[in-house]
């Protein structure tokens, strides 16, 4: 899928001059509570003939007033406004965070913020949602705003799912703890995913008989260090077809070589090098481990694709489509 160019304005000042729809919000992960704000925006907008706009900030703005909190995001800001667009927005301002812009007031927020902006005509919003200097505009504030200035606030009720609300921070939690690749895709719609640049590496996985392509990538969130069923498309080739895989994440404790995100492709000849690769995790087999010597390595490797292809056999076609 094409990236979208991303459009971030230093000063958010008469940006738009449509009519909107706005839901505000960091909107990592773009999960199921995201869509659920996206899906009542769009309900609104539509029935009016106006635009549904999703607005993100960037950086986080833990990031900015306590960056030894700020997390690990789950999606960088151009592959969110791609995903945010799939999911029903017809646009997505990007807002800087900054110093200056945290001292805002509420009042300056919704005027020169939503109004100016956005020129929206109506917001939907969570119940945790918070604005302006130290969080101290909320839901109550919001809707006199609105009564005065004439757009409407809709509150959308947190998305459950096995018993707890679907957020960011707990597919934080679940993907960097327990690797539960299974239950992020069920709460994002869709499998989580790293993006990197395909470099050489030390060939070992080649000697072995199971050849690997070495990913470099950013700093996004990973699931827990382990092995995992995947699937991978290269970015850099149009109609380039959903390949399947198996991948490492760790140490590789038998070689004591340091970390690394390899990927064996099934059944894939050719040269990767230079290439960027997305790679989504389907299912986690197992966590790592360290190894006898190079054939009991081997031999698992072998036990492990024979896995992987099982579980990439029984995949839910759905949460793979945004690969």
């Amino acid at each position: 899928m094409k990236e979208e160019h991303v459009h971030r304005s230093r000063a958010p000042e008469l940006m738009r001059r449509t009519h909107s729809v706005v839901t505000p919000g960091n909107h990592d992960g773009v999960h199921l509570g995201h869509r659920a704000l996206i899906n009542a925006a769009k309900r609104t907008a539509d029935a009016h003939g106006w635009q549904t706009l999703a607005m993100c900030f960037e950086p986080h703005p833990t990031a900015v007033l306590a960056p030894e909190r700020a997390p690990v995001l789950i999606t960088d800001m151009n592959r969110r406004v791609e995903i945010l667009k799939g999911a029903g927005c017809d646009d997505v301002v990007v807002l800087p965070f900054d110093s200056e812009f945290s001292k805002m007031t509420p009042d300056q927020f919704v005027q020169r913020v939503l109004l100016d902006a956005c020129d929206a005509k109506g917001v939907v919003v969570g119940p945790d949602f918070h604005f302006g200097h130290k969080r101290s505009g909320n839901i109550v504030t919001l809707r006199q705003w609105g009564q005065q200035e004439g757009f409407s606030v809709e509150l959308v009720e947190p998305v459950m799912f096995e018993g707890d609300a679907v957020s960011s921070t707990r597919l934080r939690r679940i993907l960097s703890e327990d690797g539960n690749v299974e239950d992020a895709a069920v709460m994002m719609t869709r499998v989580h995913e790293t993006t990197g640049l395909i470099v050489q590496g030390d060939q070992r996985g080649r000697e072995l008989g199971f050849p690997t392509a070495n990913l470099e990538v950013g700093p996004l969130l990973l699931p827990k260090d382990g092995v995992y069923a995947v699937v991978a498309r290269l970015l850099d080739e149009t109609g380039s077809p959903l390949l399947h895989g198996v991948a490492n994440l760790g140490n590789r404790p038998t070689f004591g070589a340091g970390r690394s995100v390899e990927v064996h492709l099934f059944g894939f000849d050719g040269d990767l090098y230079g290439k960027r690769m997305r790679v989504g995790f389907v299912a986690r087999i197992r966590g790592e481990s360290k190894f006898d010597g190079l054939e009991a390595l081997r031999e698992q490797i072998d036990r492990d694709c024979d896995q992987a292809k099982n579980a990439l056999q029984q995949r839910n076609p759905d949460l793979v489509r945004w690969i």
